[in-house]
């Protein structure tokens, strides 16, 4: 039997609670052997970022070397890229290797809203989405790539499209900040039809890395050989678990619980 592989490459959350570690406590409980490259080591908690140290660029390439000579991946999700420079050595490594199902979470904003990503490099993340399978952004991201604002359903299917036009395969702009819905509803789109998918909306502060563990079950499930729309759905089934039993620890925006849809989820059904 040939167990599912998962890289992730990004940064690392001291707090746990996103970042590289949130993405392996995701790809463990979605049955999935995962793998680590990290671009960043950020000091952080739930209240805040206080410093981010990112690795050297041949210590990126040489990390992302080891695994795709020996351990190659099924699936590959990115975070926490942080410079262009990076972003192009990340991308230079998937063309040479030919990596496939490409997750690219856009990671620019942390919760306590300190910048996770400089800003030349969003033009660079730009040429990293003709090699991508999927983008995840939440709202503010989708409109920092974009350059528009967005207020509606309307807006974000426009601005899925406009995603797409750079050559991703699936853009996957998310609800959580959506304020003029009552529901959470995700939208998927392949360059031909959208997919909503809603869940009730959670009223609570502790949601620190819902955007990493999103992509982090949606790089799983495409491991595994599920479609971008079975993946996307049950990473929303996934999050929206996990934020409903939340932790609560911290002071500040606090951890989403990774192990709550294993526990409760599959006990429903």
């Amino acid at each position: 039997m040939t167990v599912p592989k998962a890289l992730t490459i990004a940064g690392s959350d001291s707090g746990g609670g996103a970042g590289i570690q949130a993405d392996l406590k995701t790809f463990q409980e979605r049955d999935v052997f995962g793998m680590s490259v990290i671009t960043a080591v950020t000091a952080q908690n739930t209240v805040g970022v206080q410093g981010v140290y990112p690795l050297e660029v041949e210590a990126v390439e040489t990390q992302l070397d080891s695994i795709a000579t020996d351990l190659f991946p099924d699936a590959v999700k990115t975070g926490m890229l942080f410079s262009a420079d990076i972003i192009y050595a990340v991308a230079r490594k998937i063309k040479q290797y030919g990596l496939q199902n490409v997750v690219v979470d856009p990671v620019m904003i942390a919760k306590g809203g300190q910048s996770l990503l400089q800003r030349e490099a969003v033009q660079a993340l730009k040429e990293l989405l003709p090699l991508c399978e999927v983008i995840t952004p939440n709202i503010p991201e989708a409109e920092v790539i974009t350059g528009k604002e967005i207020h509606t359903i309307e807006d974000r299917k426009e601005a899925a499209k406009q995603i797409h036009e750079l050559g991703v395969k699936h853009v996957v702009i998310k609800g959580g900040h959506d304020q003029s819905h009552q529901d959470m509803i995700d939208i998927v789109y392949d360059g031909h039809k959208y997919v909503e998918i809603t869940h009730e909306k959670m009223n609570t502060k502790h949601t620190h890395g819902t955007g990493c563990t999103f992509a982090a079950c949606v790089t799983a499930e495409l491991a595994k050989g599920k479609s971008v729309v079975e993946a996307v759905q049950t990473a929303s089934d996934f999050v929206h678990y996990a934020i409903k039993h939340t932790l609560e620890i911290g002071s500040g925006h606090g951890p989403t619980n990774h192990w709550a849809y294993g526990k409760y989820f599959r006990s429903n059904i």
